[in-house]
């Protein structure tokens, strides 16, 4: 039976992932497509403006067959972290084929630079000299992979995609990493074509500005309920006010770093002008907005330490298909399969729990409730 993997954000679902998902369709028409999807907070530390179960219901929609849940201590960390939990997931469930995004639709490239960042000896050392000099790591990483080869990455599903076929190496998982071209420019908030970057999206959506066209039908009627415009940074900032000497607990609080955002956070009055104020040659945008996003959900250092593997799969949603193959391979996956928070005692779950009850604090409907109680969603007009 063959699977292909899909590792998603959906904030929001757009053209574009329409696209990868019918590309994916077009080339493996008979594969069973399996999603791994970041929930109610995604990488580079944004709020999901759909929730989890929405998002679920517009991927098995579209025709995705398996909704994972890929947990928030890997959703919401770098690159290398979120693709370790993702990889280790598609790993699990036994998929053959992972499609991504790129855009330099090389693969070859990247497993090469793949292997010397495993591999080569040097370019740790020289990733350590260009982080000496005060530049932030992705810049540090390519100026590195530029010295051994004479080729380097930027962009970002590109880097990105270097994360995952690192990963699948490092795990040895027998997944096959397979790009698709990516049509538009990830941090491009033009709306430009049809297809446009969720970047542009969140960002129209914010300006009050129609963004039909960009967007499936499904997604617009969710997006009439979703978390636009909702602000969340009177929490950061209250956190940071009232509790000082924690923030240096907080995941991705770097040492030293605490006293700049205590002496930035007054006088502050949006989190984008909180990252401005705080930001660096150091220190980047995606860094500082997931620092902001764990100090909202109080997630330390020392449970990112007690939470480095994959310890269960969560089903958030399923079609026939997708419950078809679980059927027919749970008894060769050898992590538990969940449904809800209770099934199993976990302090990822307890997190996922918590942070669920964090997101809904400014929603209308507490989602909180259904992380024990929710099953999994089944495709519609099935």
């Amino acid at each position: 039976m063959e699977t292909v993997g899909i590792i998603c954000e959906y904030n929001p679902f757009h053209n574009g992932h329409l696209y990868h998902i019918n590309e994916v369709k077009k080339r493996y028409p008979n594969a069973i497509i399996i999603l791994i999807m970041s929930g109610n907070f995604t990488q580079r530390g944004h709020i999901s403006i759909l929730n989890k179960w929405d998002k679920t219901k517009i991927a098995l929609y579209y025709g995705v067959d398996l909704v994972i849940e890929l947990p928030f201590v890997f959703a919401t960390q770098s690159a290398d972290i979120f693709a370790k939990g993702s990889i280790a997931l598609l790993k699990a469930l036994q998929v053959k084929k992972l499609v991504f995004g790129s855009e330099s639709d090389a693969i070859e490239n990247l497993i090469e630079l793949a292997n010397i960042q495993l591999h080569n000896s040097r370019y740790d050392i020289l990733v350590k000299q260009y982080l000496d000099t005060g530049i932030n790591y992705p810049s540090a990483m390519s100026k590195a992979l530029l010295d051994i080869t004479g080729k380097t990455i930027t962009a970002p599903n590109d880097l990105l995609g270097l994360s995952y076929v690192k990963e699948i190496i490092r795990q040895k998982a027998n997944i096959e990493p397979i790009t698709i071209e990516r049509t538009n420019q990830f941090h491009d908030i033009t709306l430009n074509s049809n297809i446009v970057s969720a970047s542009a999206i969140r960002n129209a959506l914010k300006e009050q500005k129609v963004i039909d066209q960009y967007v499936p039908k499904k997604t617009q009627e969710y997006l009439k309920t979703g978390l636009i415009n909702k602000d969340y940074f009177p929490f950061i900032q209250y956190k940071i006010i009232t509790e000082p000497n924690t923030l240096s607990q907080i995941q991705t609080v770097d040492e030293g770093l605490h006293a700049r955002l205590i002496e930035k956070i007054t006088n502050t009055k949006s989190l984008e002008d909180f990252i401005k104020k705080v930001k660096t040659k150091r220190y980047t945008y995606n860094k500082l907005m997931r620092m902001s996003c764990h100090i909202l959900c109080h997630f330390t250092k020392e449970e990112a330490k007690r939470n480095t593997e994959v310890r269960y799969i969560r089903i958030l949603g399923m079609s026939k298909l997708g419950q078809f193959y679980l059927n027919q391979y749970k008894k060769q996956i050898n992590l538990p399969i969940i449904t809800a928070c209770n099934q199993i005692k976990d302090e990822m779950l307890e997190i996922e729990y918590r942070t669920s009850c964090i997101y809904s604090m400014i929603q209308e409907q507490d989602i909180s409730k259904q992380e024990f109680s929710k099953k999994p969603i089944r495709k519609e007009n099935e």
